[in-house]
């Protein structure tokens, strides 16, 4: 508990104690309504306060301006214990208000805890602990075991398993070693390392999540904007129908006048708008923060509202649905074993700078013996000729092949297809392409059992490859070989397609994303991976490069609407038959006391149920 919630705490309890012992004990009603009074005071003097200031301010009709009159009108009336009775529950259900409202606050301040204090930097040969923010690109900063990494950089030396569960969710560490990028927000488990800085700390990936979490409670949801307005027409009429209550009927009937205002005050009570004002945000502010446990970043409520609505989910394909690293899928050999054939193709393609040369020369992973290698000459848009072994051997395309009039078996693989000859003999087949994330075939199904409609995959890679993709996938519409305006013209047409409440989203991690990102009703970037612009401009970053929590923030955005329109429906049904029963003098101030405290209790333990929804 925080200390404010603690001296209120005390408060109550002080107070509840001077309640119970007027009640019980029996002594003169003088002293009795002193204790009242004395009472009443400390449970309730910030309320009056808050009230009066208010007041002064222009701004009479909210919840303590309505405690204020009620019990200082019970007050009036002689009828003490209900007046102290009404302030002293209405500051319990203001302590499980700021309970509720720490325990959300805490599912976000996990995250905060990413700020780093302090860097390590290397200056005029020593080690100076300075600022973050005065750190400059290209310097060499030292994080030690235990330590949050301050800046985003690049490991120069040094091995070590970075915790990242702050900032993507994950419990898995991360290694990195020399020329591995780190983001600053994680912390480093063991080992120590030396780290390039290559961003400002303004533009480092911790500073821009912090703005990003520090700013989603500015974009307010549909449904808080209803309540604000419902609530500024709401109580004023309320407050009208009281003082109409309390005068016109002993007017015309002839009956005592404070037995109607004890009506009308019982009136004001539950016609308090707490339940609903407490509830709803703190319902948003529960699933922006449930969510951000998982790592993932919602920008607003509002965008948390409309991906409970989500029609049509748009992705990328290259890092986003595939790991958009390109890999040695499958060797093929003829003639030789799969380890000769990869060895022969490798050493040809040691000299070359092309990024086909360089995957195959991974996939080889042994040292090259170069003494072993002559007459290498590249043919540009074809392949390599060179000598391995004495050996001739061709690494390259299909046309490769047939100027050299080498038989060879045309590949079926889709992907990128290296033929390889040696001594004019057909020796097989490697095929490199970009591998499917293993994550997007989750992410598929849980898409689907999130009732979306559709799913449609743009891509500027080749028909054959996306045909692939999106088969494998199951996925429902596809377009290949895209422009970054063909992308645009596809998702304004999937938006005008759409139904009245649905959305469409869509998905990417690339520069050449960000027009869509801007333009899709809500834009989700793969942040642990995309480039500064995509997560600038989306509404949504996902931390890792998993697509399947995309589905997760639409079960938590779902979850979250059931619990804010459980909330609606259940305080408005409850306050409009108790003020019925008030208006016909059928229910009580203490009954009124229990339908308010009570209805907002239940509204804020509900509210808190968002917390727990966990990842798909």
């Amino acid at each position: 508990m925080t200390g404010k919630m603690n001296k209120r705490l005390i408060r109550v309890i002080i107070a509840f104690i001077l309640f119970v012992i007027c009640l019980i004990l029996d002594f003169n009603n003088l002293y009795k309504n002193i204790i009242y009074l004395i009472a009443y005071v400390i449970a309730g003097y910030d309320v009056v306060f808050k009230a009066l200031r208010n007041i002064i301010r222009g701004k009479v009709f909210d919840e303590n301006f309505l405690m204020t009159i009620a019990t200082i009108g019970a007050f009036a009336i002689g009828e003490f214990p209900e007046a102290v009775a009404v302030m002293l529950f209405y500051q319990v259900g203001e302590l499980f208000q700021s309970y509720a409202v720490d325990k959300s606050r805490k599912s976000v301040a996990n995250l905060m805890d990413i700020r780093p204090d302090y860097a390590n930097v290397y200056r005029k040969g020593i080690v100076q602990k300075i600022n973050p923010s005065e750190v400059n690109i290209g310097e060499t900063i030292l994080i030690k075991p235990g330590e949050k990494i301050p800046l985003d950089g690049t490991v120069i030396n040094g091995e070590s398993r970075l915790n990242t569960l702050a900032l993507t969710g994950e419990t898995l560490p991360r290694k990195v070693g020399p020329g591995d990028e780190v983001l600053s927000g994680c912390i480093n488990s063991d080992g120590t390392l030396k780290v390039k800085v290559i961003k400002e700390f303004k533009e480092s990936t911790v500073s821009k999540i912090l703005d990003l979490v520090e700013n989603a409670s500015s974009r307010k949801s549909k449904s808080e904007n209803f309540i604000s307005k419902f609530a500024k027409y709401y109580t004023p009429i309320v407050v009208v129908i009281a003082i109409i209550l309390a005068i016109i009927p002993p007017l015309i009937t002839g009956e005592e006048f404070s037995k109607w205002l004890y009506r009308a005050l019982s009136f004001l009570v539950v016609s308090c708008p707490c339940a609903l004002v407490i509830s709803v945000p703190l319902s948003f502010f529960g699933g922006i923060g449930a969510a951000s446990k998982i790592g993932v970043l919602v920008k607003g409520s509002n965008y948390l509202e409309a991906l409970a609505n989500t029609e049509t989910i748009v992705c990328d394909k290259t890092g986003t649905l595939t790991e958009g690293v390109f890999k040695v899928q499958k060797i093929e050999g003829v003639n030789y074993n799969n380890d000769e054939l990869l060895k022969y193709t490798a050493y040809a393609e040691n000299y070359s700078n092309h990024p086909i040369a360089k995957v195959v020369r991974e996939a080889y992973g042994k040292v090259i013996d170069e003494k072993l290698i002559t007459d290498t000459k590249e043919i540009s848009g074809k392949g390599v000729i060179a000598k391995v072994d004495r050996k001739n051997v061709l690494v390259g395309n299909e046309k490769l092949m047939q100027e050299n009039n080498i038989e060879y078996q045309k590949s079926k693989e889709v992907g990128t297809v290296i033929y390889t000859a040696i001594n004019n003999k057909f020796a097989g087949t490697i095929t490199i392409k970009d591998k499917i994330k293993e994550d997007a075939y989750k992410a598929m199904i849980l898409f689907k059992n999130n009732n979306v409609k559709k799913i449609v995959m743009l891509t500027g890679d080749r028909e054959v490859i996306s045909e692939e993709v999106a088969n494998k996938l199951k996925i429902d519409e596809y377009h290949a070989e895209l422009l970054p305006q063909d992308k645009v013209e596809l998702v304004q047409k999937l938006i005008s397609q759409k139904t009245k409440e649905g959305k469409v989203v869509f998905v990417g991690d690339g520069i050449n994303d960000a027009p869509v990102l801007a333009l899709a009703d809500i834009g989700v970037a793969m942040g642990g991976l995309g480039s500064d612009a995509a997560i600038e401009v989306a509404d949504v970053v996902i931390m890792t490069d998993e697509p399947s929590k995309i589905a997760s923030a639409i079960n938590i955005s779902k979850r979250t609407m059931n619990i804010v329109k459980q909330n609606i429906v259940f305080a408005i049904t409850v306050k409009i038959g108790v003020l019925v029963l008030s208006g016909l003098g059928l229910a009580t101030m203490w009954a009124a006391v229990f339908a308010d405290v009570g209805v907002s209790v239940l509204a804020i333990l509900n509210a808190l149920r968002v917390l727990k929804v966990k990842s798909s």
